[in-house]
């Protein structure tokens, strides 16, 4: 449905009943009318036959009639011209009883004049109480005049009848016993109100159910069981190029060809989802059985037309891809107890409420670039909306340009049938994290300087322009300014990219947050192990090995290492030997040694030359220091850790 339905509030207005007589029964309209003036409108009307016609029709076309009353012939007639119902004063025993004994009161020569015919028992009943009455029937006015006529000739003194029957009587000289009593009246207005009040809800069910079909932007055609069709929405009149009106009454078959209800009309079972080719379209159509008082009255079918089916699907696969993206990290949960980490968690917090430009995060690998981004986009304005990464080296030219921008239905072989919205428009309104931007190839480096530019993107295999709203972050390992003036990377892209720029320190120049990271992670893991109950012994062994590493792998080598440390200490019960921890250590360095920046260079290496002048600086200063490590360390501009562990290491 493409449109809201907002229905206004609804005053009902009371049932407009008019009572049309243009007899004797009128006063027993008027007195019966009062009895239900809170519940209904009456209007009378004293008069007959066709000159009423014409006033009814104009009421009821003007919404003014809902139901008429009447009786006897007139009834008949109006219900032979009129669209709204006629409800006729019926006779009921007790009326007839009444009548009778009222009429043998005033003369034992007494005629019963019905419309159109005497029942049956009704002459067994005078039969058997011993009445001589004379019946009579009739069936238009110029009837009643002859049967009154004849039997003022054949001396009946008193006449029962209807009103005109009892007005045409009275006219002969004879006396006039209206059959009908105010009980017949009032039960007539009864059935009249009912009629009102349930085609008032009928017709209000079907103005509602009008109003959806109306506005629904699937087709709906029901037809009956011979196939034709019986209502159609405009939406189905436009889906299969045809009028609404000519298709009243016509076989749907003619109407839209390729269109066919019958294996439903024919089993009385549900298709749902089948395609169906009508007029060169393609629909996806459900087709149900209808069923009216427990039997199948036709079927209803429900035309999609694929292509909005499609692009709706394309839509609501992007939308979840979007919401799947989600930043779990945050400033705050950071490490960051050395200095360099305070100050980078301080600049991040500046960056993120205050800026909404492009941000270049350096650093080495698995010092944390992706969580500092995650961190920036939760502190930022835009932390309710998408948080998008993607790997720039992890993919080949072609793919990465279809993952970044999209691609249009047929933009390349093995292209999905409806396109794909790409990680731009999954990111709209958030932050797209370009990891290992250095690694983009530089014919993309130009859809994504003009990205930048002009806050637009256009899918592959598309032409049409399609506005953006996405934070950039870059990160990368490597020196983009270098790869500039090497002309591997394009410069107004680095410049584009280099608004503002954060490094994250890697972790052997932030030996403070060791320990801090290692509390963190060795209990976490050793409870996913199961051996939580270990974690502060582990943490007190392993330590001084950890805070004498250099971690080249950086925050991703820790966290590595202490998964193995825990599974060590799951496999032995217990926390194992020193040994056995600077074994898990140092298989993460190359080729299953120790990393290359603690083992010993080879003696006549410059390295090795410029190691020994280090390690002799150090403990001359220790010397000037009285072995104060802490003054030591402050003189050459390092912390007591990395003084402890150049030292250890030497």
């Amino acid at each position: 449905m493409n449109t809201d339905i907002v229905s206004p509030p609804v005053t009902r207005r009371l049932p407009c009943i008019y009572a049309v007589t243009g007899y004797g029964l009128f006063e027993s309209f008027q007195t019966v009318a009062s009895e239900f003036a809170a519940r209904a409108r009456i209007e009378l009307l004293h008069d007959a036959f066709e000159p009423v016609v014409a006033p009814l029709k104009q009421a009821a076309a003007q919404g003014r009639c809902d139901v008429v009353v009447a009786s006897g012939s007139n009834g008949a007639f109006l219900r032979t011209r009129l669209s709204v119902p006629v409800v006729l004063v019926q006779v009921g025993g007790y009326d007839l009883m009444a009548a009778l004994a009222h009429a043998r009161q005033m003369s034992d020569r007494v005629a019963v004049v019905l419309h159109s015919k005497v029942p049956a028992e009704l002459r067994r009943f005078a039969h058997v109480f011993g009445m001589a009455v004379d019946f009579r029937a009739y069936e238009s006015a110029e009837d009643v005049q002859r049967c009154v006529r004849e039997l003022a000739a054949s001396g009946i003194q008193v006449v029962v009848g209807a009103g005109m029957v009892t007005d045409y009587a009275e006219r002969a000289g004879l006396a006039g016993v209206l059959l009908y009593s105010p009980g017949s009246v009032r039960t007539a207005m009864d059935t009249a109100l009912a009629i009102a009040l349930a085609q008032y809800e009928e017709r209000s069910r079907r103005d509602r159910l009008d109003l959806i079909l109306r506005h629904l932007s699937d087709g709906v055609v029901a037809v009956d069981t011979r196939g034709r069709v019986t209502t159609m929405n405009p939406a189905a009149a436009r889906i299969v190029g045809a009028s609404a009106g000519q298709a009243l009454g016509r076989a749907i078959t003619e109407v839209a060809p390729g269109l066919n209800p019958g294996p439903v009309l024919a089993r009385g079972m549900p298709e749902l989802g089948r395609i169906d080719d009508v007029r060169g379209k393609s629909l996806v159509v459900d087709c149900v059985p209808l069923y009216e008082a427990g039997a199948q009255a036709g079927a209803l079918l429900t035309l999609h037309p694929s292509q909005p089916l499609e692009h709706a699907v394309g839509r609501l696969r992007a939308h979840s891809h979007r919401r799947s993206r989600s930043a779990r990290y945050t400033l705050n949960g950071l490490v960051a107890v050395s200095a360099s980490m305070r100050e980078l968690v301080h600049r991040c917090e500046v960056l993120a409420s205050n800026s909404d430009a492009t941000i270049l995060i350096q650093g080495e690998s698995g010092s944390g670039k992706e969580v500092v981004a995650q961190g920036i986009h939760r502190a930022s304005r835009r932390h309710a909306r998408p948080f998008v990464a993607i790997n720039c080296g992890a993919f080949p030219e072609q793919l990465l340009e279809s993952e970044l921008f999209g691609y249009e239905e047929g933009a390349f072989t093995g292209a999905r049938r409806q396109g794909k919205a790409g990680l731009f428009e999954a990111a709209d309104g958030g932050t797209l994290l370009l990891d290992e931007v250095g690694e983009m190839p530089l014919p993309l480096q130009t859809r994504l300087l003009r990205v930048l530019q002009e806050k637009e993107i256009t899918r592959v295999g598309g032409i049409d322009a399609i506005p953006i709203d996405v934070r950039i972050i870059a990160a990368t390992h490597r020196d983009l300014a270098a790869l500039a003036r090497d002309g591997a990377f394009r410069h107004d892209l680095f410049y584009r990219l280099h608004i503002l720029q954060l490094r994250v320190p890697p972790l052997r120049e932030r030996p403070e947050d060791i320990e801090a990271l290692a509390a963190d992670l060795l209990p976490a893991a050793l409870k996913r192990a199961g051996a939580a109950k270990l974690a502060a012994q582990a943490l007190r062994a392993a330590l001084p090995m950890l805070m004498a590493h250099d971690w080249p792998g950086n925050v991703r080598e820790l966290e590595n290492v202490v998964e193995r440390i825990a599974i060590e200490c799951l496999l032995a019960g217990k926390v194992p030997a020193a040994g056995t921890l600077r074994k898990v250590l140092g298989s993460f360095g190359p080729d299953g040694a120790w990393p290359a920046a603690t083992q010993g260079a080879a003696p006549d290496s410059l390295e090795s030359v410029q190691r020994a002048t280090e390690i002799e600086h150090i403990r001359a200063s220790l010397r000037a220091h009285g072995g104060n490590r802490a003054a030591a360390a402050r003189a050459l501009g390092i912390s007591r850790t990395t003084l402890w562990r150049k030292i250890r290491s030497s």
